[in-house]
């Protein structure tokens, strides 16, 4: 924690914060026409175009999520609001950059059938030659739409298009571009980027091509020369299980293996985060739920959930769940609800779960899923950094009527994409807001 706000802390000293929304240099400057369809690139790369169309990039617009955020929130409120007016282009200008590019603003939604719905496709990341910005954010890309296609070869030879070696393609900037947002009151609302130039990966060049992609021998075409590294666009995330399970560990540590009834069972958990090159979680946390849920089951199938010991630092309620907890105001007001005061803050979490999470609150100081409307989101910050451990205590008073068995107690950690709660009241498919498993440890005590 102390390196990345170290980190952002210098950026402000040296004059490096810039206005929100600053990428706006190209939208409106070209036309649908100046890109060339995903499916045409595929006509050569095969492979390539077969990993990205199942990729987050290629449903960057279209993913229900996505589509609900902009549609049903973002955009109503950037027409209500003008302090928020900016993120009626500036939320296309990442999830619908042809639109963005092409001035089109609003797009259609995706049931409409246009050409925004291929998202983040091939030419838009590989017409772009660098960011307006040192340190990229808020879609400060910059574009050449020509017949030239800028990607990390020098030498690669095609009638179909001209090829160009580009070093911004191959670094983490690119990323930024998109990864990295201030919301419209300065909020650093996204800094994935930036977590990851203030770790340990960035010191050793470890970029996020090189978790996020894999490389492989193999030709990008048919008629390509054969290389040793083929950048494969996988582009894997927490999106997809094979990624998240085991990107965290968990370890789990009972005081006494033999207990009577009626006893104290003292657990520690260590949650150890030295797999990922930025925070756990990254990206929009404003909606990330990362939890910790201690359970215990005894021979005869009954379960017993055990709340987390408070540590007593500064908004810690915020990191404990609590199903009387209310929070996402802001949404009833958007899409004028009447009557609304709030839904659950943690969903469907068990009380006493401890939740890993960086809370957002909007100008009325509540807690807020919309990330263009946080003005403050650095009081609380109780996620994993890179390398970082962070150690849970808990206290249990078994059941006296617990004896002459066997208990074991499980440590689960656990993440979704949006609070389950949210997604309900959104109609999400439940693969939205479904517990997805990142680790678990077990530990079993003797009852005599």
């Amino acid at each position: 924690m102390k390196g990345i706000r170290f980190f952002l802390g210098w950026m402000m000293v040296a004059g490096l914060i810039f206005v929100p929304f600053s990428g706006a240099t190209e939208e409106g400057k070209h036309s649908y026409n100046d890109f060339k369809k995903p499916k045409l690139c595929g006509t050569c790369h095969k492979e390539i175009y077969a990993e990205w169309k199942q990729s987050l990039m290629s449903q960057s617009f279209t993913h229900p999520w996505d589509d609900v955020e902009y549609f049903k929130l973002a955009l109503p409120h950037a027409l209500k609001l003008e302090k928020v007016a900016g993120v009626k282009s500036g939320c296309v200008g990442c999830h619908g950059p042809l639109a963005f590019l092409a001035g089109d603003i609003p797009p259609q939604p995706p049931e409409a059938g246009t050409r925004v719905n291929e998202g983040v496709s091939c030419e838009v990341c590989h017409n772009i030659t660098g960011s307006t910005e040192e340190v990229p954010f808020n879609f400060s890309f910059t574009v050449d739409s020509g017949e030239t296609k800028y990607g990390n070869r020098g030498d690669a030879e095609t009638p179909a298009h001209g090829s160009e070696y580009s070093e911004f393609i191959r670094s983490p900037k690119l990323c930024a571009t998109c990864h990295d947002e201030q919301s419209p009151y300065g909020a650093w609302v996204k800094e994935t980027y930036r977590e990851w130039k203030a770790s340990p990966y960035a010191e050793k060049n470890i970029r996020c091509q090189d978790c996020h992609m894999y490389y492989a021998p193999g030709k990008s075409a048919p008629n390509g020369k054969q290389r040793e590294d083929i950048a494969h666009h996988v582009f894997h995330g927490p999106h997809f299980h094979n990624k998240l399970k085991g990107s965290v560990d968990v370890a789990l540590y009972i005081e006494d293996s033999e207990v009577r009834p009626g006893s104290e069972v003292n657990i520690r958990a260590a949650i150890f985060n030295g797999k990922v090159g930025h925070y756990f979680p990254s990206g929009s946390t404003e909606e990330r739920v990362v939890w910790l849920e201690m359970k215990a089951e005894d021979e005869k199938g009954r379960t017993y959930h055990i709340p987390v010991n408070k540590k007593g630092f500064e908004g810690e309620a915020y990191t404990i769940a609590d199903s009387k907890a209310i929070a996402y105001q802001a949404m009833g007001e958007i899409m004028e609800i009447g009557d609304y005061e709030g839904i659950s803050r943690d969903g469907d979490l068990p009380d006493g779960a401890r939740i890993f999470r960086r809370p957002f609150f909007d100008p009325k100081g509540r807690m807020t899923i919309c990330q263009w409307y946080t003005k403050e989101n650095t009081d609380i910050d109780y996620r994993f950094g890179p390398m970082e451990t962070k150690f849970e205590t808990y206290s249990w008073r078994l059941p006296r009527d617990l004896s002459d068995q066997a208990v074991t107690i499980t440590a689960t950690l656990y993440y979704s994409l949006v609070p389950s709660s949210v997604g309900k009241f959104l109609a999400l498919p439940a693969y939205s807001y479904e517990p997805r498993l990142v680790n678990r440890a077990s530990a079993e005590v003797t009852v005599k």
